[in-house]
């Protein structure tokens, strides 16, 4: 087999007649694109062969490449110089700093009668070029994580139910040594999206520069190649941990090819080997996926000759930044209008702000235990997040101060201020709340009564209130007829008699 050729017969014709009208090596060099050394070589070849310009008219390029190639040695790609360990090169190559003219000064300062610098780059590229895809890309140390959902799920069965559940495939790549992370979520939503990426630079131990995801709706509201839109939760979480965000471009796949490539490496080791495997919860499922993480990272690759372990330990976990000091507790952030009633809905649940910001509009933060609310960037608001009973949580302080006077009272209060009156008032107090649906409901009314006593004698009140039990009389217009026709006076009860109605609750419903 003839040895691999720079020129084709063309070129080597145009080298003969340049040669033959006294053009240098280097000139002619310049003229068809390649080195000096290149022509240099192929010259040799011709002087030879016994070639020179001008061919005979039926020499036909089979011949012309027989004569000057049958010779060259029998094996493809053979070098006459020697040449460096072009894996270990683009390994130093990802370190940052490092580039192709500083290999080829330590290369020369080795091997004096190497490769000219310019033949050195063509062998390096050409090696390059038989790597796959994702090594092919340039990405320094450090740089770029890329991450994405696998389209394939794994199957999580219910023990109890027997019912079938899918699980989504979280995988990141760091882009220079290839190191590879992956988990299992239930969905692609924010919460489990951002949780995956704490989660992920832990197990990095350091954080990149960039993170290049794909433009998941969790993660970008709108993708654009000049100013792509990103949810505020997951800038945030970005921002805590000190890593930008560059969703990849709009139908541009070479932008994710490194990640892709991870996926498709991942779907092989993990649902290929794992798919005979039943697994009855996540984190049954994420303990084998991160078994099949420590044998893709310590499998070797083949063109390069190390592992991404070895790769990540010696060239990328250099250069990554510190984790923040505490993990991103994941927050949502929304946008919300203040209501007239001075509280913002947040999931059928709501919460007050000061009562001066009605019909303003605030951003809330929402994690799994608070909900903190901000005007024009200051917090003006921080509750307990509540998921069941009452819907309302209400600070005093946010309240207008009638309001905070109406929240301020309770049964008890009214029962004492009854009581103060006469054991027939504070039945007719408990009557009045016991008669509501909720007791909340007859605040006003026994407000109104007891206003309504201010101004009689106890005595007479005691017996207004006696009358108004017994014919059932327990709204403010009833009670305030009896008083005003004079109705008390035909009131058996005594003082020292509380009235037993069946629809009083007693003193213990209240506590």
């Amino acid at each position: 087999m003839p040895a691999k050729r720079e020129l084709t017969m063309r070129q080597i014709r145009q080298m003969l007649r340049l040669a033959r009208d006294g053009v240098s090596a280097r000139e002619i060099g310049r003229t068809l694109g390649v080195a000096r050394s290149t022509i240099q070589d192929n010259l040799k070849r011709a002087s030879a062969a016994g070639l020179t310009w001008p061919l005979a008219g039926d020499l036909t390029d089979a011949v012309l490449e027989q004569r000057l190639f049958a010779h060259a040695g029998v094996r493809r790609g053979f070098r006459r110089r020697v040449e460096p360990d072009w894996a270990s090169l683009a390994c130093e190559l990802k370190r940052p700093g490092v580039n192709l003219m500083v290999l080829w000064e330590e290369y020369r300062a080795v091997h004096p009668e190497g490769y000219g610098y310019s033949r050195f780059c063509d062998l390096f590229r050409e090696f390059e070029r038989r790597l796959s895809p994702t090594m092919r890309q340039d990405h320094p140390a450090g740089d770029k994580v890329f991450v994405d959902y696998s389209g394939k799920k794994i199957m999580i069965v219910d023990r109890n139910t027997g019912v079938v559940r899918e699980a989504e495939i979280f995988v990141a790549v760091l882009g220079a040594s290839n190191y590879t992370y992956a988990e299992a979520t239930w969905t692609q939503t924010l919460p489990d999206w951002i949780e995956a990426h704490v989660r992920m630079f832990r197990f990095f131990g350091g954080v990149p520069r960039l993170v290049v995801p794909d433009n998941l709706k969790s993660g970008i509201h709108r993708a654009s190649f000049y100013d792509p839109e990103i949810n505020r939760s997951y800038g945030m979480m970005a921002s805590h941990c000190g890593v930008g965000i560059l969703p990849a471009r709009p139908r541009k796949p070479r932008d994710k090819a490194k990640v892709e490539a991870g996926v498709r490496f991942a779907q092989t080791y993990i649902l290929g080997r794992l798919r005979r495997q039943t697994f009855f919860s996540l984190v049954e499922a994420n303990a084998a996926i991160a078994a099949a993480l420590e044998r893709i990272n310590a499998h070797v690759m083949r063109r390069l000759g190390v592992s991404r372990r070895q790769l990540f330990e010696t060239v990328e976990m250099p250069v990554l930044a510190p984790l923040p000091d505490a993990d991103y507790q994941f927050a949502e952030w929304r946008v919300a209008r203040v209501s007239l009633d001075y509280h913002v809905e947040i999931d059928g649940f709501f919460y007050s702000v000061p009562h001066g910001l009605i019909r303003e509009q605030v951003d809330v933060r929402a994690t799994t235990r608070t909900i903190e609310l901000f005007h024009r960037g200051s917090r003006v608001a921080a509750h307990q997040r509540r998921y069941g009973g009452r819907r309302h949580g209400t600070d005093p302080d946010h309240m207008p101060s009638a309001h905070r006077r109406y929240a301020e009272w309770t049964p008890e209060r009214f029962r004492r201020w009854g009581r103060s009156i006469g054991q027939n008032t504070e039945g007719l107090v408990l009557a009045i709340l016991a008669n509501r649906p909720h007791p909340e409901q007859g605040f006003r009314t026994c407000l109104g009564v007891l206003r309504l006593f201010k101004d009689l004698d106890p005595e007479r009140a005691e017996l207004i209130a006696a009358r108004a039990i017994a014919v059932r009389a327990l709204t403010y217009k009833s009670i305030a007829s009896i008083i005003a026709n004079k109705l008390d006076r035909s009131a058996r009860a005594t003082d020292d008699t509380v009235v037993d109605h069946p629809n009083l609750r007693g003193p213990g419903y209240f506590h």
